[in-house]
């Protein structure tokens, strides 16, 4: 099970760039698309260390698939967001809906 407390930034990301992708939530693929939402390139080892991380807090799961050659044998990894890493997303995006309250002038928010 997760471990207590709000998730970071990049966790974050992560965990919504998974779950967009659904079937297709490969590293390459979610490395991809947190490319394109952040305007800027994701290294692979900051996000193999969030996957590592956020499995550990059971936030997220895998599934090795079968090994290919173009891949020199290695089998590729399907990543899977969990229903608790679906409820750490929810209590972070409610704790910065509530800390928001109110500023959405300072914010320069409608």
């Amino acid at each position: 099970m997760g471990t207590a407390g709000f998730l970071g930034a990049f966790e974050q990301m992560v965990l919504l760039a998974t779950l967009q992708l659904g079937e297709e939530g490969y590293a390459t693929a979610v490395r991809r698309e947190l490319a394109r939402a952040r305007g800027k390139d994701v290294s692979r080892g900051a996000l193999y260390r969030t996957f590592d991380r956020l499995g550990e807090k059971g936030y997220l799961e895998w599934t090795p698939e079968e090994a290919v050659p173009d891949r020199g044998g290695h089998p590729r990894r399907r990543f899977k967001v969990t229903e608790a890493g679906i409820a750490a997303l929810r209590a972070s995006r409610s704790a910065l809906v509530t800390l928001s309250h109110g500023l959405h002038e300072v914010l320069g928010e409608p």
